[in-house]
């Protein structure tokens, strides 16, 4: 190597490694920020499932309703509007943070964990009593949210994503709270841009006893659909 071709290597490998660096801390960051937005989700649906359950005298309910306001109003100093993704997100990669079914950051998710297995969506969660319908057994609107959540998500992994235009749900048994739950998704049939999906709740303990189902239609946006109504976040 010639000094000119050593100078020249040097001008140009001191900024990569420089880029590489920038881009690993980077990437550290957004681990560490998304680590910290799941712990914070957990810590709230927490809060929820205690506050849902908690027979404390009238006192204590104000006393705690006055911290609660205390810790929360930091947080409210610096928010996002509608139209804005969170920083955390990686829409295209399929990591919704705050995702009200799937999402670990959000207060209001299960969160409901979802695989592909054997060309099948397979999604497991348990419901706490903050979901509670009937006395002991979840609100049928739940069921058919966690349905619609895994009848896109084997829709979109079947290279057909689309949006809902349609749910059909059977209720057949009550979905019991407390209990952990067995979801599965399949696409049936694909028609142009149509696609449809069914869906099936059940328990882990028992597979084979359908609780709720769902048959859901989904169609793919035209691109002129797609700039309508999330351009802004594209």
């Amino acid at each position: 190597m010639t000094d000119s071709d050593a100078t020249a290597w040097h001008r140009d490998a001191v900024p990569r490694r420089r880029l590489r660096a920038v881009d690993e801390d980077a990437a550290a960051a957004l681990r560490h920020r998304r680590a910290a937005i799941s712990d914070l989700g957990e810590a709230l649906r927490q809060l929820i499932g205690y506050a849902s359950t908690t027979e404390a005298p009238t006192v204590e309910l104000l006393a705690a309703a006055e911290r609660v306001r205390r810790v929360a109003a930091p947080l409210g100093e610096r928010v996002r509007e509608r139209g804005v993704l969170p920083a955390a997100d990686d829409l295209l990669g399929g990591i919704r943070m705050y995702n009200p079914v799937t999402g670990t950051g959000s207060a209001l998710a299960p969160p409901m964990r979802i695989a592909e297995e054997d060309g099948v969506a397979v999604g497991r969660c348990t419901l706490g009593m903050a979901y509670e319908g009937p006395p002991t057994y979840a609100h049928g609107g739940v069921s058919a949210m966690l349905l619609d959540q895994m009848l896109g998500y084997a829709v979109s992994a079947s290279g057909n994503p689309g949006m809902t235009v349609q749910l059909d749900t059977a209720y057949r048994k009550p979905v019991p709270l407390l209990t952990e739950l067995r979801l599965t998704a399949e696409v049936t049939a694909v028609e142009g841009r149509r696609v449809t999906a069914t869906g099936w709740i059940t328990t882990v303990a028992e597979p084979d006893e359908v609780l709720a189902e769902a048959v859901g239609t989904f169609v793919a946006l035209r691109a002129d659909q797609a700039r309508r109504l999330f351009g802004s976040v594209l």
